[in-house]
C-alpha cells in the first residue's frame, strides 16, 4: 500500500537496500517505477521476496491491525530461519503485540511491535518511531529506523521506550491525544462559525497565526489550511460540504479502554471518542434537531455577534484551547507513566517528548517544554503538577469560564473543552463529593468508609427500621 511503498522508499532513500512484496502486482509495478533510481526492489511472490532478503533477515509488516497480521505472520513463519525478525509497524492493540512476541520468540524468531506515526507523507520524509520489545534486538535495525525518522535539531525521531508491548502502547496513547487535540480543534471551530459569526478566511487565519506563537502544532496548521481551501467541485469551501460523520479506527477508544483499566482519568480523550461516536448517529440527530430550541447559535438567540466579541474574543479562544492542549498531553503523559510502572516498561518520559517533536500527527512546540519538565523529573506524576504548566492552564480556565458561557447559551457542544477544563478543577480541589458517595455506597452496599478525623474502618445503619422490619429481619 501506499504507507509501505512510501517508506521503502525512505529507506531507500538512505542509503539502505530494501525489498518490498505485495500480492497486488499493480502496487508492485508502482513501486519498482518509482523507486528505479534507488536501491529498492518490488516483488509479487514469497519466495522471491525472502530469498531477496540477507540473513538474519528483517521484515517490516506495514499492514491494517487485526487479523491480517496474525496471517502475514503465519504465513512467513514457515519458510523463516531461527533468529530471523519481524517487526509489526501497524497500529497493532498492545495485548496483540505481547502475545505474539511470545509466540514467536518460542520458536525462535524475533519480534519487536513498532508504532510509526505521520502517514503516508511521514512514511515518506520521516516519521516518529516508537520502538518496543528487547533493546537488544531493536540494535539490529536501530540505523535504519534511526536514519529514516524526522529529525528534530539533528536528533532522530526514533527511540526504542521499551520492552514488550511498549512501543504500541505508546502509539495508542499518542493516537489517544490526537483524538483529544482534533476534538478540542474542532469545537474552537464551531465556536468561531456559529458562536463569533466568522468567515472561513477569518477562522483560517487566526489559526494559522496561533501556528506561529504557542499553539504551534501540526494540527493547528492544517487546521489553517484545510479551512481556507476552496471546493473545486462547487462554489464556497470544501470543509463546509464534507459530511459531519467523524471515522475512527479504534486506537482512541483502546486509548480510553486501557485508561479504565489501569484507573487513570483522561476524560478529554474519552469526551474526544464519544463525539466521533455522536457524529456518527446523523439521522437521529438530524430527528433530534426539529425538537424544542434544536440546532444551536441560531437567529432567534439574543446574543448578538458584536455582544459575544464585546465579551469575548479570538485571543481568549487561543488562550483556552492552549490550555485545554497541555490538560490533553496531561492525560496522556498520565497513562504513559502508570503503564510503565504496571508493565514494567520502564519508559523514559522525556524521550518519549523528544520524538514526538517531530514527525508524527501531535507534535508541537509544547512538546519541548514537557521533554525538559520530564528531563528534570521522569516521575512526574502529572504534568500539571509542574508550575509554569498549572499556571497556564490556570490562566486558561479564567477565559474558558465566559467561554463555557457563551457556548451554552448558545446551544454549542464543547464537550471536550468541558472534560478539560473540570478534570482542571477537579485535579486542583483538596476536596470532592466523593464523601457523599461513600455514605451512599455504605447505605446500599454496607461498603464501609474512611474518617477524617480518626483512624479505622466505618460502617453505620443509615436508616433506623421501624418495629415491624426488626420483627421480619
Amino acid at each position: 500500500g501506499v504507507m509501505g511503498r512510501n517508506f521503502l522508499l525512505n529507506v531507500a532513500d538512505s542509503g539502505f537496500k530494501c525489498v518490498g512484496y505485495d500480492l497486488d502486482g499493480e502496487k508492485v509495478d508502482a513501486l519498482n517505477k518509482e523507486g528505479m533510481n534507488f536501491e529498492v526492489t518490488g516483488v509479487k511472490t514469497l519466495e522471491e521476496f525472502l530469498e531477496s532478503l540477507e540473513t538474519p533477515r528483517s521484515i517490516m509488516l506495514l499492514v491494517p491491525a487485526g487479523k491480517i497480521v496474525d496471517a502475514v505472520i503465519n504465513d512467513l513463519t514457515p519458510h523463516l530461519d531461527q533468529g530471523d525478525l519481524i517487526i509489526d509497524g501497524g497500529n497493532s492493540h498492545f495485548l496483540d503485540t505481547e502475545r505474539r512476541e511470545k509466540e514467536l520468540n518460542e520458536k525462535g524468531f524475533e519480534f519487536l511491535g513498532v508504532g510509526v506515526s505521520g502517514g503516508a507523507e511521514g512514511a515518506r520524509r520521516g516519521p516518529s518511531i516508537m520502538i518496543g520489545g528487547k533493546e537488544e534486538t531493536y540494535a539490529q535495525v536501530k540505523p535504519i529506523l534511526e536514519a529514516v525518522s524526522a529529525k528534530v535539531g539533528g536528533d532522530p525521531c526514533a527511540a526504542h521506550v521499551g520492552n514488550g508491548s511498549a512501543g504500541h502502547f505508546v502509539k495508542m496513547v499518542h493516537n489517544g491525544i490526537e483524538y483529544g487535540l482534533m476534538q478540542l480543534i474542532c469545537e474552537t471551530y464551531d465556536v468561531m462559525k456559529r458562536g463569533l459569526k466568522m468567515s472561513n478566511e477569518e477562522m483560517s487565519d487566526t489559526f494559522r497565526k496561533w501556528d506561529e506563537a504557542e499553539l504551534n502544532s501540526f494540527l493547528v496548521e492544517i487546521t489553517a489550511k484545510i479551512l481556507s481551501k476552496k471546493d473545486d467541485k462547487s462554489e464556497g469551501y470544501l470543509v463546509e460540504r464534507i459530511l459531519d460523520t467523524a471515522g475512527q479506527k479504534g486506537t482512541g477508544r483502546w486509548t480510553s479502554e486501557a485508561a479504565l483499566e489501569l484507573g487513570i482519568p483522561i476524560p478529554t480523550i474519552d469526551a474526544a471518542v464519544t463525539m466521533r461516536q455522536i457524529s456518527a448517529l446523523k439521522e437521529d440527530r438530524i430527528a433530534l434537531s426539529k425538537v424544542g430550541s434544536g440546532d444551536g447559535a441560531n437567529e432567534t438567540n439574543d446574543l448578538s455577534k458584536e455582544v459575544i466579541q464585546e465579551n469575548f474574543g479570538t485571543a481568549h479562544l487561543g488562550s483556552i484551547l492552549l490550555g485545554a492542549y497541555i490538560v490533553t498531553y496531561a492525560q496522556g503523559f498520565s497513562l504513559l507513566r502508570e503503564a510503565s510502572m504496571e508493565k514494567e516498561y520502564d519508559l523514559n518520559m522525556a524521550e518519549i517528548a523528544k520524538i514526538w517533536r517531530g514527525g508524527c500527527i501531535i507534535r508541537a512546540a509544547l512538546l519541548e517544554n514537557f521533554r525538559a519538565i520530564f528531563s528534570e523529573d521522569n516521575s512526574l506524576k502529572n504534568l500539571l503538577l509542574d508550575e509554569e504548566m498549572t499556571n497556564v492552564v490556570n490562566l486558561s480556565s479564567n477565559n474558558y469560564q465566559v467561554f463555557v458561557s457563551m457556548a451554552t447559551l448558545l446551544h454549542i457542544p464543547v464537550f471536550a473543552f468541558a472534560s478539560a477544563f473540570s478534570y482542571f478543577d477537579a485535579f486542583r480541589s483538596e476536596r470532592l463529593p466523593a464523601n457523599l458517595l461513600q455514605g451512599q455506597r455504605d447505605f446500599f452496599g454496607s461498603h464501609t468508609y474512611k474518617r477524617i478525623d480518626m483512624d479505622g474502618t466505618f460502617h453505620t445503619e443509615w436508616e433506623e427500621l421501624d418495629a415491624e422490619e426488626k420483627a421480619h429481619g
